[in-house]
């Protein structure tokens, strides 16, 4: 994944000096509209690749390296593609007035699959407070700080929320029993490979998943505004303040 990335990057890098919103909108980027009732499905994910400039660009790129690269050793990259591809739905659904291009959605999936990840391994873990409080910081602090204008914060809470869930169905370890079971004599009992409640936060998190993801999809063809359903939801992804203004 990492190595794809650099070389889209490279490949990518001159577009931000040529393209303009048109330019971008003809490249793929997310337009409610234009997935809704242009049957072009495909830019829920041909979004992720694009970008408004090099300092977007470069900021997603930095942020992969650290947030991807220990996940990526651990998981290999085709289990790390499912929640790399995941915040377009719920965007969609709120920023319906304006294109949206990045991949700081799938970073924030990555972070919430580093926080079940965490979680549902609990067990072998060792100074498990001190992740947990780490990782949740960070996580926090990345969110409150895209409460800004012409900021896609929906795609960064729809990517974390897909994350977090899917770690919990991707990213199960075996317990160190298990993993140690051919060193054991013949008469040892052996440890069962998983604990029961990373079984139980798999089936809950699947359960999740599914309902979430087949509602999104429901309202978004048949071409509901999220705003609609909750009205303070435009707090998420912008706070008025006597500097700025949300707009619509």
């Amino acid at each position: 994944m990492l190595r794809l990335f650099f070389i889209s990057f490279w490949l990518l890098l001159p577009l931000p000096f040529l393209l303009s919103n048109d330019g971008l909108e003809k490249l793929g980027a997310l337009k409610w509209d234009k997935v809704v009732h242009g049957n072009q499905t495909w830019r829920l994910i041909t979004c992720i690749w694009l970008h408004t400039g090099v300092i977007h660009l470069l900021a997603n790129m930095l942020s992969l390296i650290f947030i991807g690269i220990r996940l990526e050793q651990q998981f290999g990259f085709s289990t790390l593609s499912v929640p790399f591809c995941s915040g377009s739905v719920l965007s969609s659904l709120f920023i319906q007035r304006s294109i949206s291009v990045g991949a700081s959605g799938a970073l924030f999936g990555l972070l919430g699959a580093m926080l079940s990840e965490l979680l549902t391994n609990w067990t072998i873990y060792t100074n498990k407070a001190a992740a947990l409080i780490t990782l949740t910081v960070i996580i926090v602090i990345n969110l409150a700080v895209r409460i800004l204008p012409h900021v896609d914060n929906f795609a960064h809470i729809g990517g974390f929320l897909t994350g977090f869930l899917l770690g919990f169905v991707l990213l199960l370890r075996p317990q160190f029993g298990w993993v140690g079971r051919k060193h054991l004599p013949a008469s040892a009992r052996v440890t069962s490979k998983h604990k029961a409640y990373q079984y139980l936060f798999l089936v809950i998190a699947m359960v999740l998943l599914i309902v979430g993801f087949t509602m999104g999809l429901v309202m978004l063809f048949r071409g509901e505004n999220g705003h609609d359903h909750c009205s303070w939801c435009h707090y998420l992804s912008c706070v008025p303040t006597s500097k700025w203004h949300c707009g619509n």
